[in-house]
């Protein structure tokens, strides 16, 4: 075939119509519109470039539609091409986006994180973290020390990304009913913690790592970190860098999940190449937000069964004297 036909197969055929072909469904919560997060089981993949180019972000494996083919069927580019030819026409299924699009051109990134402001007692972030995922105030209020949180639009939270320097380069965004990363910006580490810390726990997202510390206690010499579900070169090159003083070592605090798993997997292999030790800590629920809002369920109904066994009958109460 030749390569303007190729071309123009390229641009025909959606690396979406591959993945549904193949099995795999999207993850409309873990998706935006620049980035199609597709399942299949432990496997992931998410489709760039309106949906030209994808990458997988538990290894280093990304390209076109035709290295998606090759990849997934085990095949050779020219049989890829065949394949690819074959999907010609395929409707793809709509995703159904939640949140509109913004109509507000990106600005930097350090001027719009400066412009949220901090979390005050009994807004609209404050209600969400403290109230819906049970974050206790202390460490709210340590997250609010080190800036890595801010008030986002419509009661979300805002958790910083920043990279060696400490310099913000993204976000990720967490609210009642909005998920998503900031827009033109890079994901790297949310750290919460002591920047020497040698104990250092990754989980998957800035609010499993606030809720890791505290069941915890926000532990001395440990940074708990957030991949925010992703792993680009610059997450990996962060987690080496911190690797590099004598003396550290990874928790890996991924999901009690397929995923999870995969994910711890990578970390321990990503230790053991700069010689440090690792240990795998799994959640007892799903994530280790579900353990603390589990944890204060278990409390608030003792609390309630102590109120009950603390007040007499009421037929008691009527009958004593007074």
């Amino acid at each position: 075939m030749k390569r303007e036909e190729i071309e123009k197969l390229r641009e025909a055929v959606s690396c979406a119509a591959v993945l549904e072909q193949a099995g795999f469904a999207v993850d409309v919560k873990e998706s935006t519109r620049r980035a199609v997060k597709f399942r299949r089981g432990a496997e992931i993949i998410i489709v760039t470039h309106e949906g030209r180019g994808w990458f997988d972000p538990l290894s280093d494996d990304k390209g076109d539609v035709f290295a998606l083919t090759c990849l997934l069927q085990h095949l050779g580019f020219s049989e890829a091409v065949d394949r690819v030819g074959d999907l010609i026409g395929f409707t793809v299924a709509p995703v159904i986006w939640k949140k509109p699009p913004s109509k507000v051109e990106p600005a930097d990134i350090l001027t719009r994180w400066q412009g949220r402001g901090l979390p005050a007692t009994g807004s609209g972030v404050w209600r969400y973290l403290c109230w819906s995922r049970a974050i206790p105030i202390s460490i709210l209020r340590s997250a609010i020390n080190q800036g890595i949180v801010r008030e986002g639009p419509f009661g979300s939270m805002w958790a910083a990304h920043s990279d060696g320097a400490g310099l913000v380069v993204g976000w990720e965004e967490r609210g009642p009913d909005w998920r998503g990363f900031s827009t033109g910006g890079s994901k790297v580490l949310f750290r919460l913690g002591a920047p020497d810390a040698l104990r250092l726990c990754v989980t998957e997202a800035a609010i499993d790592a606030m809720s890791l510390a505290t069941i915890e206690d926000l532990q001395d010499g440990t940074l708990y970190l957030s991949t925010g579900g992703g792993w680009s070169p610059r997450t990996e090159a962060a987690l080496v860098d911190l690797l590099a003083c004598p003396g550290t070592h990874l928790v890996c605090a991924t999901d009690a999940n397929s995923q999870g798993d995969a994910f711890a997997r990578r970390l321990q292999a990503l230790a053991a190449q700069v010689d440090r030790p690792s240990v795998r800590l799994r959640p007892p629920a799903e994530d280790w937000n579900e353990v603390l809002q589990e944890r204060r369920r278990e409390k608030l109904k003792s609390e309630g069964r102590e109120r009950r066994a603390a007040s007499p009958p009421t037929a008691s109460r009527e009958a004593s004297p007074g």
